[in-house]
């Protein structure tokens, strides 16, 4: 097993969930923090299933991850 880093976005209309750090594109949603995190989860396994396991062998640069707000 391998551990991934799982962004959680709030929106108005629910939450949104991806994995940092592998190959290819990830995502879950659901009315709650719970359910998207599970969607990504889900969706994350059939990633695996149809394009292998090389897509976790890149070893992810993201150690940490923060939300910080700039003026620009």
């Amino acid at each position: 097993m391998k551990n991934i880093k799982f962004i959680v976005e709030k929106h108005d209309d629910g939450y949104i969930a991806y994995p940092l750090g592998i190959q290819g594109v990830v995502v879950g949603e659901g009315e709650t923090n719970e359910e998207a995190l599970n969607d990504a989860k889900s969706a994350l396994n059939f990633h695996i299933e149809t394009f292998g396991i090389s897509v976790l062998e890149t070893e992810s640069p993201v150690l940490d991850a923060s939300i910080v707000e700039a003026t620009f």
